[in-house]
This record gives structure tokens, C-alpha cells and sequence, in this order.
């Protein structure tokens, strides 16, 4: 696919926006680790192959094993995840498939168990913030090498 527009250029108000929003969601005191693998687990989901090859990397070059890296598109099957990875995980596939069931009770009581309050909220918005970011990057052609001039 041929990158459609330059969204910075075309909307720079849009754009700042969705940078508060990433620049929230990174210092809001959630593991990074944690924030990296439901980037990456949110576009396989929604199949935005600019940020799959992005948040990938991250994730590698910051010294994440590359089998978790590998698996996990099927991590519920995996043992490469802890419980607390497990839970954030789940919340982030129930949120992103929200249309289909919601977020069960025993999902928030899975992840409540990890998290509190504040930071469930936190997780909220990264899946939010990651999901948005992949449908934008969907919408306007990104994929990976693509070059952001038109």
C-alpha cells in the first residue's frame, strides 16, 4: 500500500494530541515492559504492520527475549509471560475486541490481583492509545519502510 498522506503535516493539532497521549501513557509509572508488549500485542491484533515492526523492536532492543517477542501472538499458550504480563495481556485483548464481550468480571479481578486502581486505568488508556494509533496508521497507508514524504 502507498502511504496516503503525511498526518503530522495534514493535521499537526491531531498529531500533538496523540503525543500528550503517548507522552501520558510513558511516564505514567506502568513498567515499560509491560506498555512495549501490549503495543505489540494490540497491532498483531488489529494487524498494523508499521507498528508490529516498530513496538517489535522496541521490544528487542531493549533486551526482550526474542521466543516472548516470537510467541507472543499466541502467549495464552506460551509460559514465557508472568502473571502479572498474562493479566495486562488479556485486558488488552478484551479491549481491543470490546465489541464482543466487554471486559468480563474475572477479567478486572485478574488484573485487579496485579494492579491497582490507578494503574488499571493506566493499562486502559495504553490499549486505548496503541489501538488509536493502529487505526490511523491503517487508515493512511503506514507500513514498515515506508517514507513519511509525499
Amino acid at each position: 500500500m502507498e502511504l496516503r498522506m503525511v498526518h503530522y503535516e495534514v493535521n499537526p493539532a491531531a498529531y500533538e494530541a496523540m503525543m500528550g497521549l503517548e507522552a501520558y501513557i510513558m511516564t505514567c509509572g506502568l513498567d515499560a515492559s509491560i506498555i512495549d508488549l501490549i503495543k505489540l500485542r494490540v497491532s498483531q491484533m488489529n494487524g498494523s504492520s508499521y507498528c508490529m515492526n516498530v513496538n517489535g523492536r522496541i521490544l528487542y532492543d531493549k533486551g526482550d527475549n526474542f521466543e516472548r517477542i516470537l510467541l507472543l501472538d499466541v502467549w495464552r499458550d506460551a509460559p514465557n509471560y508472568s502473571s502479572q504480563e498474562r493479566a495486562a495481556l488479556e485486558l488488552a485483548d478484551h479491549i481491543t475486541r470490546v465489541s464482543g464481550h466487554g471486559v468480563p468480571d474475572h477479567v478486572y479481578e485478574q488484573v485487579r490481583a496485579h494492579f491497582n486502581e490507578q494503574q488499571y486505568i493506566d493499562l486502559v488508556m495504553v490499549i486505548n492509545v496503541i489501538n488509536c494509533w493502529n487505526r490511523l496508521e491503517i487508515a493512511i497507508g503506514m507500513t514498515p519502510g515506508c517514507s513519511m514524504e509525499k
